[in-house]
């Protein structure tokens, strides 16, 4: 049966069920925690700031007091944390899904503390290196997924393999595109090795349409006074953003491969459904090429 019309209240029951969620605490991060944390699951909060982890924490408990809650510190710009990261969470006795949800939007031009364009160093290759990294312990979880979150941004994505790391040129909008895309072409090629290996890991990807986060914070000020006012109109809140997030987290009939957003406004707002891509996100050989180069930039290798 196709999903349709999923929102948070769609979640089922996740008790005995262990997720880690990357940025969970603000934004479509911390609102599917909330979610998750109220259905009885044990969320791991994979995040750079204690302090605004612990924050987060506090919060949900004052909804929800029994909330399963863990503080992983994890710094996506930085390797050796999202190694440290796994360690940690290689200790759990389970972990069933990995939320690759925590990103950055149109900063200036930046480098991660090893050398990338922070963009790309941070929504593709350091979420690339812990999915990689957590693959094995995964693969022992019960219904396991991997949740790799892209954008509509990736429509106007290229992947400038002569440049990967903004040396030459640099553009805000350009390079976040490039990073988005890169997520659905991780997220294809993971989804074909898996099956290829027989693994009982799904790998399923994204998007939350428009929602209002802090992800926009290096927008032009004015742009944000102008809209604010009217956001509500065509934008989803960030509860409403996670409910793709949740779909593919949890929903019973999500089969690997899939992808979804919001079902109204052309993809903007509204409740989950799956949706297609631009046709370059199935692309196989760029895909290929991408993975080898990330592995070579992360010096993770998958085990698949």
């Amino acid at each position: 049966m196709a999903i349709r019309d999923f929102t948070d209240k769609d979640v089922p029951d996740q008790s005995g069920r262990v997720f880690l969620v990357t940025g969970a605490n603000s934004g479509l991060g911390y609102a599917a925690a909330k979610v998750l944390a109220g259905r009885g699951a044990r969320v791991l909060m994979g995040c750079r700031s204690k302090d605004k982890a612990e924050a987060a924490m506090a919060d949900i408990r004052a909804v929800y007091p029994d909330a399963d809650l863990r503080f992983i510190s994890l710094d996506l710009g930085n390797l050796k944390s999202v190694r440290a990261a796994a360690n940690l969470v290689e200790k759990e006795p389970r972990l069933d899904v990995l939320i690759n949800n925590a990103g950055i939007m149109m900063p200036p031009l930046e480098q991660t503390d090893d050398g990338f364009e922070s963009q790309f160093g941070v929504n593709h290759l350091g979420t690339f290196a812990l999915t990689g990294l957590l693959l094995d312990k995964l693969s022992e979880g019960r219904d396991p997924r991997i949740v790799i979150t892209s954008s509509m941004a990736h429509r106007s994505g290229r992947i400038d393999f002569d440049d990967i790391n903004a040396e030459k040129s640099y553009s805000r909008w350009g390079r976040y595109a490039m990073s988005k895309l890169a997520n659905l072409l991780h997220m294809y090629e993971l989804d074909r090795r898996l099956r290829a290996a027989g693994s009982p890991v799904v790998a399923v990807a994204c998007h939350p349409g428009v929602a209002d986060t802090e992800l926009a914070r290096n927008f032009p000020s004015f742009m944000v006074s102008l809209f604010r006012p009217v956001s509500s109109l065509f934008m989803n809140s960030a509860a409403q953003g996670a409910w793709p997030t949740l779909a593919a987290a949890t929903a019973g009939e999500v089969e690997s491969g899939q992808y979804f957003g919001p079902s109204r406004k052309g993809e903007w707002v509204g409740p989950a459904r799956e949706v297609q891509p631009r046709k370059i996100a199935r692309a196989i050989e760029p895909a290929k090429k991408l993975w080898n180069l990330s592995e070579e930039m992360t010096g993770v290798r998958y085990t698949i």
